[in-house]
């Protein structure tokens, strides 16, 4: 868990320097606030619209190799990106950090599912933090880099990128032991059933509540700039705290889904995000911080949650529900980053957040709609697992 957990990190480390960069690109080709979130709906789509596909191969067949591929190529683009001399080369290297984030996590998370036992949230919880503690890490390492070495500085995000693919490489033979249903390359699916209902109505709660996050990341550190009126060091560090927080709120959702169920932690989570952000539009630049980075805690909370929901939802399907529930359905709210970014450019940030205050209400409503507790297998005619038994854990 700590090689798969420490993976994610590097990897997710490479997409959240995208938000980070923003500042340092605007000030340099005087972007729009459209054409910046621009930046950050390619990096969202990159690696969620193709991250089912990975999926539904990995259910096929086994391809652990995706796994290294993904932090190598997720440093790559950034690194790329820092250096590129037009807008459009920049656009088009984020694009390939985020295939290189699509690679990656459906089968670090299928990995993650075997070897958590039968505490899933809590075991995802775990691998989830390594991707948190990325995204926080990401602003943390390249903001001190741009500010020193310009926009070249992100040639540096290779180093801990690149190093982290290797350990991965290395470390496969030993991975590929936790896996009991491959044979001959072959993956045996499980016949426990599908529940594709519940599971598209929480794709949308994961959209409405990817929508939240998105705008949060891309507008915290323009919102300190030139709303507060601090520095981009600032807001680069409230945008830190925010994902800080997150981390924190991953570590404590998964143990708290074990305990009091799935839906009850997600419904709390979408209640506690209007009042945090509306807080938030009325704090100075100190306590704005702190409310960052419970709007944080909050959202990231359900991150592992709603992945071992999807899990359980479609057992025999859990590359496909990776992809979606990491991949497609973040990527559907990432849309919302450009349109945030048109209403900042045409009514200023505030509404922005005013916005994103609204949206968790809707998705605690879809929420609501979930099953409460997942069926015992008795009820659905299912035996227990047995030792040897080849099929997937539900």
């Amino acid at each position: 868990m700590a090689t798969l957990s420490a993976g994610h990190l590097f990897t997710d480390m490479a997409q959240g320097s995208v938000p980070a960069l923003l500042p340092f690109l605007i000030a340099k080709d005087h972007l729009s606030y459209a054409a910046a979130s621009a930046l950050v709906l390619a990096a969202t789509i990159s690696s969620s619209i193709i991250q089912p596909v990975f999926g539904h191969l990995s259910d096929r067949r086994s391809l652990p190799w995706l796994m290294p591929l993904g932090p190598a190529l997720g440093g790559l683009g950034i690194a790329l990106a820092g250096i590129a001399p037009t807008y459009a080369l920049t656009f088009a290297a984020i694009v390939v950090s985020g295939i290189g984030v699509a690679s990656f996590h459906p089968e670090g998370s299928r990995f993650a599912n075997y070897v958590s036992g039968s505490r899933r949230a809590s075991g995802m919880s775990l691998f989830s933090v390594g991707g948190n503690l990325g995204f926080a890490l990401g602003p943390v390492l390249v903001t001190p880099l741009m500010l020193v070495f310009g926009l070249p500085g992100t040639l540096f995000v290779l180093i801990p990128t690149l190093l982290m693919a290797a350990v991965l490489v290395i470390e496969l033979p030993r991975l590929k032991g936790f896996r009991t249903d491959v044979v001959a390359g072959r993956v045996h699916r499980s016949d426990h059933p599908e529940r594709w209902g519940p599971f598209a109505v929480l794709g949308g709660v994961i959209a409405l509540r990817s929508f939240v996050y998105f705008g949060l990341v891309t507008f915290i550190p323009l919102y300190f700039v030139h709303v507060l009126g601090t520095g981009k060091a600032l807001g680069n560090g409230a945008l830190s705290a925010m994902l800080v927080g997150g981390a924190l709120g991953t570590l404590l959702g998964g143990p708290l889904a074990d305990r009091f169920g799935r839906r009850a932690v997600l419904m709390g989570s979408m209640a506690l995000l209007p009042p945090l952000i509306v807080g938030f539009l009325l704090a100075g630049p100190g306590p704005a911080v702190v409310l960052a980075a419970a709007a944080g805690a909050a959202t990231f909370a359900t991150f592992a949650v709603t992945i071992v929901m999807g899990q359980e939802y479609l057992p025999g399907r859990l590359g496909v529900s990776a992809g979606v529930t990491i991949g497609l359905s973040i990527g559907l709210g990432g849309v919302g980053a450009p349109l945030l970014g048109l209403l900042a450019d045409a009514d200023g940030l505030r509404s922005v957040f005013e916005v994103i205050a609204v949206l968790p209400l809707i998705a605690l409503v879809l929420t609501l709609a979930l099953p409460g507790r997942r069926p015992a297998l008795s009820r659905l005619g299912l035996r227990p697992r047995m030792a040897g038994d080849r099929s997937e854990p539900a």
